[in-house]
């Protein structure tokens, strides 16, 4: 913590690029590289170094919550219920997973 704040940093040495070998010519790597709107291959670094500590808060959410195990099955409930109503409402989806939760199925 710093005044208050949680802080993090992340150091991931690895190499990433965004020109070249397969990246030129793979419709889906230049649809990704489109999509995070990269101009270098620092900035896609920086990317992916916010990525890995987005997922390391939400490691340590769940540890200080209600679990990794429990948390995992919670989320991946929630994941079900919006594959299979995808066509319906957000209030109708809130409802099933409440329900869903309630049950005592999901543990």
């Amino acid at each position: 913590l710093r005044d208050g704040d949680l802080v993090g940093g992340i150091e991931l040495p690895m190499q990433v690029g965004i020109v070249g070998g397969t990246i030129k010519n793979h419709p889906t790597a230049q649809a990704a590289l489109g999509m995070l709107a990269v101009a270098s291959a620092a900035e896609l670094g920086q990317v992916i170094a916010a990525v890995g500590l987005a997922q390391n808060l939400g490691a340590l959410r769940a540890l200080a919550t209600e679990g990794i195990q429990r948390g995992h099955m919670s989320m991946h409930a929630r994941s079900m219920v919006a594959r299979v109503l995808a066509s319906d409402s957000e209030e109708v989806r809130a409802e099933v997973y409440k329900r869903l939760v309630a049950s005592g199925d999901i543990r």
